[in-house]
């Protein structure tokens, strides 16, 4: 089983051309995590990569502004909202030109880019990005020509609905994978819902792990890691966990943005 957890490495060297390889982020126009998707850009573009972003409207994401600004989260938002850090690299995605001019999901062409990374998000913005049957499609594309995949938190949710075209079942079955626990969501939701209700449950009877767990081969192909306690950095990457199988990575949650970052990166270079 340890194969299957992706290491923490040293920092990869410089893609192989000045410009790098051409890696998309894929969002929802509404409500997606800040962390999820700002910490993963940050360092590809620090290690010389573009970046490139694809909505289901086409126009530019709104993220999640609890997450963003901890309101109504009263003393639970450090705990569960975006750290200082985080906004401050949120901030700066949102002045990139590739953020403020993505395309839509329909007019995503596979063989444009190197990777892919679906981040995250929990609200109902988030429905549209997890149910469109485009971007399914695009995501088993990306899996059927063996290009990098990274899913983070609910992105696991839509990489575990896109369809393999040959055999019917999710793209994930027969690989390993982790996604948001079930004692984390549920556990934001009970800190929570007495102000906010259902916010951290984007589907009411039906748990992030719980639909990952059904789509997979095994239910031992879902592996949680260790109880996820503290925040990583980017030099505490220790702290984060990943999971990879292949040409495909996930992670938990937010606190595992910068382990995930760093080991989508050095997927790309191997």
């Amino acid at each position: 089983m340890g194969d299957f957890y992706a290491r923490t490495l040293q920092a990869v060297p410089k893609a192989r051309n000045s410009r790098g390889m051409t890696v998309l982020i894929a969002l929802s126009s509404h409500d997606f995590d800040p962390t999820e998707a700002a910490v993963p850009w940050q360092t590809l573009r620090e290690r010389g990569h573009a970046v490139c972003f694809a909505t289901d409207t086409g126009k530019v994401g709104q993220t999640d502004l609890v997450m963003l600004t901890g309101k109504g989260l009263g003393l639970f938002a450090p705990m569960l909202a975006a750290q200082k850090s985080a906004r401050k690299t949120y901030q700066a995605m949102c002045q990139d030109k590739a953020f403020l001019n993505p395309i839509s999901y329909e007019d995503i062409k596979i063989e444009d880019y190197d990777g892919l990374i679906l981040p995250g998000g929990h609200a109902k913005g988030m429905i549209p990005y997890l149910e469109s049957k485009i971007l399914q499609d695009k995501i088993a594309a990306f899996f059927s020509a063996d290009k990098p995949v990274g899913a983070i938190c609910h992105g696991v949710v839509a990489a575990c609905r896109a369809r393999d075209p040959k055999t019917g079942k999710s793209v994930l079955y027969g690989r390993k994978t982790t996604s948001l626990l079930n004692r984390q969501e549920l556990l934001a939701y009970k800190l929570t819902k007495a102000k906010l209700g259902a916010y951290f449950l984007t589907y009411p009877g039906l748990t992030v792990e719980d639909e990952v767990t059904a789509a997979l081969q095994s239910p031992e192909d879902f592996l949680a890691g260790p109880t996820p306690l503290m925040r990583d950095t980017s030099t505490r990457l220790n702290r984060g966990f990943v999971v990879q199988d292949g040409q495909y990575l996930s992670a938990r949650w937010p606190g595992d943005a910068h382990r995930f970052g760093d080991a989508f990166v050095n997927m790309l270079a191997g």
